[in-house]
């Protein structure tokens, strides 16, 4: 799927036959992306990754699965996010980023308000977004920015809900990574305020 630069994509253009679009940012091996398709054929879903053995794997799920309900745009994720019409998607997953723990890398963090912005701009009201991540201080990072953020609500209601992966959130090869490194991941799943 092609981003050109400046362009506004209406995603129900993109899946006219779906009744939403989901989208992943960095969908790594794919295989979460992969398994959200597979049970949402009603949804269509748009992945971003910038490793092109990422991109094959995923490639290779949609073959082997048959899947027509997936999207691989052709750039980076904050591009994709920024050319996005606004309101236009329901989902977007966020799940294990390059936490970038070094200070002096922390302005290339995804989770920060600028993209929290994007991302606001772009969910329906009631839209979920999803985020995972092993890093306990990028876990920190990301919940201080997201719950001070006007458009957002945390959605847990007791650890149980940021410590259990959801039974409709997949398992990827990262969270099986950092649970063998003995890294326990989180679960955060925020909502979109409905717009004034």
């Amino acid at each position: 799927m092609a981003v050109a630069e400046g362009a506004v994509i209406d995603p129900a253009a993109v899946f006219p036959d779906k009744r939403e679009v989901w989208i992943e940012l960095g969908f790594g091996g794919g295989e979460h992306l992969a398994a959200q398709a597979e049970a949402h054929p009603d949804v269509g879903i748009i992945g971003t990754e910038l490793f092109l053995n990422g991109i094959g794997s995923l490639l290779r799920h949609v073959r082997d699965r048959q899947l027509d309900n997936v999207r691989i745009a052709d750039t980076d994720s904050f591009k994709l996010v920024s050319a996005l019409a606004p309101a236009s998607v329901a989902r977007v997953f966020l799940l294990f980023p390059d936490p970038w723990p070094k200070v002096r890398h922390h302005r290339r963090r995804f989770v920060r308000t600028e993209t929290l912005d994007l991302l606001a701009r772009l969910l329906k009201d009631g839209g979920e977004f999803r985020f995972a991540t092993d890093h306990t201080e990028y876990c920190t990072w990301a919940l201080a920015r997201i719950v001070r953020h006007p458009d957002f609500v945390w959605n847990a209601e007791g650890p149980a809900d940021w410590r259990e992966r959801p039974a409709d959130w997949p398992e990827t090869r990262y969270e099986q990574r950092a649970r063998a490194a003995g890294r326990k991941p989180v679960f955060l799943s925020f909502s979109r305020r409905p717009r004034g």
